[in-house]
């Protein structure tokens, strides 16, 4: 009997630590980046969104790594996605609801900081389901200014790069109300 309590206490175990790896939002505090994301994340240039817009050619080789609301999505002629967002600052200390970092959602500013476009080539987990990509995901991309610009005046951005959170997966600033730090 007591052998078998302690082998179901491990398989217990084993199945918590192994679920905290699959989790592909990232829960905590503070971002935590995709395994596959630090390469890019390492990369990426802190340049303004102005910056691009007065000259996006000036920045064509360097990597920006941005958070963005999707607004619209458009089939591309090649078969990928055509992606309109509006910027969105990550806020570095995320929102909670409790004091375990599993209630911890990324967390993003209510105002958009001006709009932008990317294309994407959808991964298999993204393309269908509830945690698919939609209008109100958040996406953050990592990619080069083509120096181009899209319908709304914002720059156009080759993805090389992204993550995807659905609607209720991260928040805004203003959960604030309802979640605490």
């Amino acid at each position: 009997m007591r052998v078998a309590s302690w082998s179901s206490l491990c398989l217990v175990l084993l199945a918590a630590i192994g679920c905290g790896g699959s989790n592909p939002y990232g829960h905590g505090r503070e971002y935590v980046p995709a395994d596959e994301e630090e390469p890019f994340l390492e990369k990426a240039r802190d340049i303004s969104y102005e910056e691009i817009r007065r000259d996006p050619s000036a920045f064509a080789s360097q990597l920006v790594g941005w958070f963005g609301i999707v607004t619209a999505i458009e089939k591309a002629p090649s078969g990928e996605l055509k992606v309109a967002l509006d910027l969105r600052f990550h806020q570095p200390r995320h929102l909670c609801t409790d004091q375990f970092e599993s209630s911890c959602r990324v967390t993003i500013s209510e105002r958009a900081g001006g709009p932008f476009s990317t294309v994407l080539r959808v991964r298999s987990e993204d393309a269908l389901g509830q945690g698919r990509l939609n209008t109100g995901s958040l996406v953050k991309i990592y990619g080069l200014p083509t120096g181009e610009f899209d319908e709304r005046g914002g720059p156009m951005i080759k993805t090389q790069w992204y993550r995807q959170w659905p609607h209720g997966a991260y928040v805004s600033t203003t959960g604030a109300v309802t979640m605490r730090r």
